[in-house]
């Protein structure tokens, strides 16, 4: 059954419809506590979350708004905007991780709200609700929402230019379609400074295809082009240009290296499968993939005949479907990337369930509660093999500690699966979304309650018991490797013994990068002088037979330790 492309007649209308601030209210309540819940108590995941919460400190400290710095070196590899915004937070909050992390948190609770209104203005409240619900509670969006990642304020102002494109095409010429299409550039100039290019390129790209493929030419206009430009390049321009200004050859380093490269090419070291997206789109929608599914399902098989008249829908299916092969083409891929192409599979998700809201039975409604069910058991039984399979997890202790955990989400998953399919098939699909929500909402409290058992060891401990003990004359350097949260804990940047990370050592003159980056002969040669110097080593690093800790000649002492890192020192 194709989905409506208008407000669906058969939803009852209330004497009193309620508002959509009292739903957004509700909404933003019932997400925000899911997207909060124990934000800030886990330490910055390194390098991404370190990396992104290092950059605005150094802003802060150096009061220099337009180049970021990295480790003290320029990195100019992505816009400002998060940078800006986290930095901002920073200053009114604290260094604490809740405030690092409040960036991608709003972020992904306004794509969640946008996602409401937009299902609201074309379907009706029920499936502005449902959609809000849907994406707000799937497992990638969850994940990301609570990372401080450039991904999800990339993907929520992707969404807020197509969907102001979307619902602007549906407006008479007026005040409300010029204040659309002006939102459809300024979310657009925002995206373009959040991560570059693609921020307008990607969403450009949809709405060119949607206009040449189903003919819709007739309702761009007026496209409000003259005030449109005028306000994205006065988002947009302004830092460009700053940059351009700065360093002469950072046109040529961020247009082609981290543009066009990062596409074509495999410099950045994130190539994979051309498949590599589709196992992060089922488990991405979790648990809705059932209903995205079908709803899809549903579109493609009796839709295309009637293609122009029901084109607003299939604006959703292109603008999911482009995400998904342009970054299947692309060589560069991380799981993230994936983040644009979910708000229109969780408006799709939400008219189709809208459509069946009291049904214990309809075409595909048995085969939609059948997938959510299998995925929830797939699930649950990969956290058993995580858990419990010898090797997956190294640290023993940290495995031990996960089983509990391991068990009681897996019974939560099997059991709340089982009893909203029974449920729904009793007494209606209502009933068994609404389990569905809730057991999906415990999992992800007893996930982030569980995070410490499965989550790589970091440097914060060193760092903070570093920092305690640093003085400014002593000298701190990273071996093979490069800390990011060591850094951010400390605040302090360190040189790097026989690496170089993805800092931008050419914006560097040789004596700044002979300062920063050095060999292991070098170091051998400051270890054995009289100033104090201070290393951060893996401790599998410290045993390597090419370590030059390796050498008995050469003492050093271990000032602290962890499970995976040590601190050394030159003097005791």
């Amino acid at each position: 059954m194709l989905l409506p492309a208008e407000p669906a007649p058969a939803e009852p209308c209330p004497a009193s419809p309620p508002s959509a601030a009292r739903d957004l209210l509700w909404l933003a309540l019932g997400l925000g506590a899911l997207h909060f819940f124990l934000l800030g108590t886990a330490p910055l995941v390194s390098p991404d979350e370190a990396r992104y919460a290092e950059i605005p400190r150094e802003m802060l400290a150096s009061g220099d708004w337009v180049a970021p710095q990295l480790n003290g070196v320029p990195y100019f590899e992505k816009p400002p905007l998060v940078y800006w915004l986290v930095a901002l937070a920073r200053a009114a909050f604290g260094p604490g991780e809740l405030a690092v992390r409040l960036t991608p948190a709003l972020f992904g609770l306004g794509a969640a709200l946008l996602t409401y209104a937009a299902g609201r203005r074309l379907w009706g409240r029920r499936a502005g609700l449902l959609a809000a619900v849907v994406l707000g509670t799937s497992l990638l969006h969850f994940v990301v929402a609570r990372l401080l990642m450039l991904d999800m304020p990339l993907a929520a102002l992707m969404s807020a230019t197509l969907l102001c494109f979307l619902l602007g095409v549906r407006e008479p010429p007026g005040a409300a379609r010029r204040w659309l299409f002006l939102g459809l550039y300024a979310s657009a100039a925002l995206a373009t400074l959040t991560k570059g290019l693609i921020g307008f390129l990607i969403p450009g790209a949809v709405m060119f295809l949607w206009l040449l493929i189903f003919n819709q030419w007739h309702r761009l206009r007026p496209l409000h082009l003259p005030a449109g430009l005028l306000v994205f390049f006065a988002i947009a321009a302004p830092w460009h240009i700053l940059a351009a200004q700065r360093h002469p050859d950072w046109a040529h380093f961020y247009f082609v290296h981290e543009h066009w490269q990062r596409f074509t090419t495999t410099t950045h070291g994130r190539n994979e499968p051309w498949w590599f997206f589709i196992p992060i789109l089922i488990g991405g929608v979790f648990p809705w993939i059932g209903f995205v599914g079908a709803a899809v399902r549903d579109t493609v098989r009796t839709g295309w005949a009637r293609r122009k008249e029901n084109a607003d829908v299939w604006f959703l299916v292109l603008w999911a479907a482009f995400i998904f092969l342009f970054f299947s083409k692309s060589q560069s891929k991380l799981a993230s990337y994936l983040l644009p192409a979910l708000p229109p599979l969780a408006l799709l998700a939400g008219a189709w369930i809208a459509s069946r809201w009291e049904a214990r039975s309809a075409p595909g409604l048995r085969g939609a509660l059948g997938a959510g069910l299998f995925l929830q058991g797939l699930l649950a039984a990969g956290l058993i093999v995580v858990a419990f399979k010898r090797g997956v997890i190294r640290d023993a202790e940290q495995a031990a500690g996960l089983r509990p955990h391991a068990i009681a989400m897996a019974a939560l998953l099997i059991v709340g699966g089982v009893a909203a399919h029974a449920l729904a098939r009793r007494r209606g699909l209502r009933t068994g979304v609404a389990v569905t929500v809730v057991v999906t909402a415990v999992f992800y409290g007893a996930v982030v309650v569980a995070r410490p058992h499965f989550e790589r060891a970091g440097t914060k401990e060193l760092a903070r018991f570093a920092r305690a003990r640093l003085a400014p004359e002593d000298r701190v350097y990273h071996y093979w490797a490069f800390f990011h949260d060591f850094v951010y804990y400390t605040e302090r940047p360190v040189g790097l013994v026989g690496y170089t990370d993805e800092l931008g050592v050419r914006f560097l003159d040789p004596a700044e990068r002979a300062r920063w980056f050095i060999d292991d002969a070098e170091l051998r040669r400051q270890w054995l002088g009289p100033g104090r110097v201070w290393v951060v080593v893996r401790n599998r690093d410290l045993a390597h037979e090419k370590s030059v800790f390796a050498d008995p000649a050469l003492r050093h002492h271990v000032i602290a330790a962890t499970k995976a890192h040590s601190l050394l020192s030159n003097q005791p």
